[in-house]
This record gives C-alpha cells, sequence and structure tokens, in this order.
C-alpha cells in the first residue's frame, strides 16, 4: 500500500476553527493494490469537512447505517460534514487510489453551497481528471513543506479543487441546455420558414427524435407558447401584414397564410385580433 499525507502544523488532532472563512486541516492519498483491507470507522463522525475522491477502483461506504452499503466507484467524490458517521472500506482486490482532504472555517457551508455542493446530497460524480491529482499533490505538499504563507495557499489550491469539481458539475447541465437549445432553435426557424404548410407536430417531434410531449412541453418553456400556437400566431400576424399592405381579397390572403377554409381563417383571426379581416382592413384604411 502507498501513501502519502500532509497535516497543518504537523498536527494530527481533528478540530473546528472558525476564526478564518477556510483552513485546510490535512490531506493525504492511499493506494491498494495487495492490502487486503483499509477500513475506517468513525461513529460520531469528525469536527471539520471531508471530501474523498476516487481516482480508481472504488470504495465502500455505509452512509447513516452501518448494515447499509453503497460502492462508490471512481470519478465520485463522497463529501462528508461535521459529525455525520463515517464508515467505508477499501479493498487491495479493488486496487482502490483515493485522495482526501480535512476542512473547517467560519464560512464552510456558504462556500460549498456556492460551488454547487448542496446539503443533503453526500456522493457527487466528477469523473476522473488528472487535475485533480496535481491539485491534492500541491496541497499535500504545502502542507509537508511549510513556506511562506502556506496556509494562504492551501486555501487558493482547495478553492481550485472545488472550482474544477463545481465546472464538472455543472458541465453536463451545460450540454443538456445547448442541446435544447439547438433543438428549439431549430423547431423555431422550420416553424418560421414553413408556418403556410400543412405542418404536423408529432411528425415533426418523431423527425427529430423526441417524443411529441417532451417537444411541446419544452417548446412553449422556450418561446411561451405551444408549437400549433407559434404556428398559428405567425400566419395570423402576417394575414394583418397583407390585410395592410395589399389588395388582396380575404380569400387570397387566406390562402397565402396556410388556410384554405377562409371561414375558419376569418374566425381564428377575429379570436386573435378582436376583428373579422373585412373590419380590420376597413379600420386601417381609415388611419
Amino acid at each position: 500500500m502507498y501513501l502519502n499525507t500532509g497535516y497543518l502544523n504537523h498536527s494530527h488532532m481533528d478540530f473546528k476553527d472558525k476564526s478564518r472563512p477556510l483552513i485546510v486541516g490535512s490531506c493525504g492519498t492511499y493506494r491498494l493494490s495487495r492490502h487486503p483491507k483499509l477500513p475506517t470507522y468513525r461513529p460520531r463522525g469528525r469536527l471539520d469537512y471531508q471530501i474523498i475522491y476516487i481516482t480508481a477502483g472504488c470504495g465502500h461506504f455505509h452512509f447513516d447505517n452501518v448494515n447499509n452499503e453503497t460502492i462508490v466507484p471512481a470519478g465520485n467524490i463522497v463529501l462528508y460534514r461535521p459529525k455525520e458517521l463515517q464508515k467505508y472500506e477499501y479493498y487491495g482486490e479493488d486496487k482502490t487510489e483515493v485522495y482526501w482532504i480535512h476542512f473547517t472555517g467560519s464560512n464552510v457551508k456558504n462556500i460549498l453551497h456556492q460551488y454547487g455542493f448542496p446539503d443533503k446530497e453526500r456522493v457527487f460524480q466528477v469523473g476522473t481528471s488528472n487535475e485533480y491529482e496535481q491539485i491534492f499533490k500541491r496541497i499535500i505538499i504545502e502542507l509537508q513543506r511549510c513556506q511562506d504563507n502556506y496556509e494562504e495557499m492551501l486555501v487558493l489550491l482547495l478553492r481550485h479543487l472545488l472550482i474544477s469539481f463545481h465546472r464538472e458539475l455543472t458541465r453536463e447541465h451545460i450540454l443538456k441546455n445547448e442541446y435544447l437549445d439547438h433543438e428549439m432553435d431549430n423547431a423555431v426557424t422550420f416553424f418560421s420558414e414553413n408556418y403556410n404548410q400543412n405542418i404536423n407536430i408529432d411528425d415533426y417531434a418523431a423527425s427529430r427524435g423526441m417524443s411529441v410531449s417532451w417537444f411541446i412541453r419544452n417548446f412553449k418553456k422556450y418561446t411561451g407558447s405551444t408549437p400549433m400556437q407559434f404556428i398559428v400566431g405567425i400566419r395570423i400576424n402576417n394575414a394583418q401584414m397583407l390585410l395592410e399592405t395589399t389588395t388582396y381579397s380575404i380569400n387570397e390572403i387566406s390562402k397565402i397564410v396556410g388556410y384554405d377554409n377562409q371561414l375558419y381563417f376569418s374566425r381564428l383571426f377575429h379570436k386573435l385580433k378582436g376583428y373579422s379581416p373585412r373590419e380590420y382592413r376597413k379600420i386601417r384604411n381609415r388611419l
């Protein structure tokens, strides 16, 4: 088994300190290959906060109850708050590699919220990254060497680590938003360019690999209207413009914007604009 650790002021004592917003207490790494088992059991937890980053293999964690087991694989971090039961094991057969860091301070809770760590969650998927490992290694070295202003450097490095985790935690959400924006932009463009055609919303959603309900729900969030309301709005607004600027008949305008049935078009126009097409044209001509 390989291990490398560093402790603030070379003290292994668990402590709570609110004299500063954020204080790093200790940091280290374990790497198991042949050692059969490395267990930790703290029934009353610790006074400080702890992050465990699993970079290879897995860890066996027992949250809230010693009889429950959650296997946490590589690419995840586990966050323990003060006084939470801590029981977990690493096994040599899993070839587990972990980094851990303990920290305290007067503003830790708000800092964790700032970087996307809600109160009641313990496991966060952040992926595996050499960047994380390099930051942990820098923190260990700073704790071991105790150079000038090292405590300040420790805080900066921990914030760097938290920011890196936060970016990865939000990356998937951003990608989902980019996909959603792209699909809704495509739909708006398609409907705007083909509004006077016979558009079937079910067929359009299927052609994009989306369920109809998901598409309608997200299109409404994106535009403020359902797809059909959006199409009708374009048709009626364009009809309004034609009534104002051309001498086309009501029937011709109805067909231009996509309605073969003039009566249906007139009723819809009246419903949305408060006047029939004929009444609207007369009013506009008087102005």
